[in-house]
């Protein structure tokens, strides 16, 4: 069986105990990102299995018709870069581990990490005292502070759970649905979507893109936001209207951003606004997966279909 995998950045896969299970098939590991469709058909011309790393490629019919042998994409999570109606007039299947009951932790841990890192301005001092100076400035504490959580969800509860642990107020906006759960599990409900951005000294996304989320924070939702306040994204940057973040922080409301993830990625311009600013902590798309968990969920995936049990699966 012809098998490619796409958009490897770091030759990660091969290094992980469940690639071994290909033993005995050829398989082709892409480490660079394309989205041309005349490029990809030529890569994927003779391919069978088409592994994806979560939605760095879009798959759609333009290029599903030039693949004639493809047969199934397999990757992990929600697939709003796949064409679902045109693999299913293809003929092909797409088999995608949602993970149901378990948030993603390492997403979780790496908005954590991002918070901590913008209030204690860590990258700032490191390159401070890498240039041969000494301290910069003086960082904030995240104690008696107010953590929003946006979209209450697996892993917005686990992040409302570590705020906690810091000893913050956590307040929720979500869905009627998730503000009721919120409520149960003994966190604050804001009154109002004015009154949550208005509140907050850290707030951070989590919430699935679909249509109904894109552009859900619009320019006039961060004016409510303090001067002094920190906005993290770790899920998709099109929760956010087009250009909304840059001007807002530009205007100083919020105060700073912390973002690990981009309108178009992956990011080659060193240029970018949100790369330049002083008050932005920026990651490359990095929260979704660390090396332990990537190779259990290829792992348990690969086992799935090595005995067949395949499905397609359909829009959530």
């Amino acid at each position: 069986m012809k098998i490619s995998i796409l958009d490897d950045y770091h030759d990660t896969v091969r290094s992980l105990a469940c690639f071994r299970k290909l033993d005995g098939h050829e398989v082709k590991v892409w480490h660079d990102h394309v989205q041309d469709i005349g490029e990809l058909a030529e890569r994927l011309a003779d391919t069978e299995v088409l592994v994806l790393i979560r939605e760095r490629t879009r798959i759609r019919g333009a290029l599903l018709e030039r693949l004639p042998k493809l047969k199934l994409i397999s990757q992990r999570s929600v697939y709003p870069h796949i064409d679902i109606p045109a693999c299913t007039k293809q003929g092909v299947i797409v088999s995608s581990s949602q993970h149901p009951g378990t948030p993603s932790y390492a997403t979780a841990e790496l908005t954590w990490g991002l918070i901590l890192s913008s209030f204690r301005q860590i990258p700032q001092q490191m390159a401070s005292l890498q240039a041969g100076n000494w301290q910069i400035g003086v960082g904030s504490t995240l104690r008696n502070k107010t953590l929003g959580i946006f979209g209450y969800g697996r892993i917005g509860a686990a992040v409302a759970s570590y705020g906690r642990a810091f000893g913050m107020n956590v307040v929720v906006w979500a869905r009627p649905n998730s503000l009721v759960r919120a409520k149960a599990e003994g966190h604050l409900v804001a009154p109002s979507k004015t009154a949550f951005f208005e509140r907050c000294d850290v707030l951070s996304l989590h919430m699935r893109l679909v249509e109904a989320t894109r552009g859900i924070v619009t320019a006039d939702d961060l004016k409510w936001m303090k001067p002094t306040a920190l906005i993290v994204n770790t899920s998709r940057a099109q929760l956010i209207a087009p250009g909304a973040l840059v001007e807002a922080l530009r205007a100083g409301r919020p105060g700073m951003a912390a973002v690990d993830v981009y309108e178009e990625e992956p990011l080659r311009d060193p240029n970018h606004p949100l790369l330049t600013m002083d008050n932005v902590v920026c990651t490359p798309h990095i929260g979704y997966v660390t090396r332990v968990r990537h190779s259990v969920l290829r792992c348990l995936r690969s086992d799935r279909h090595r005995h067949g049990h395949w499905r397609t699966e359909g829009p959530t």
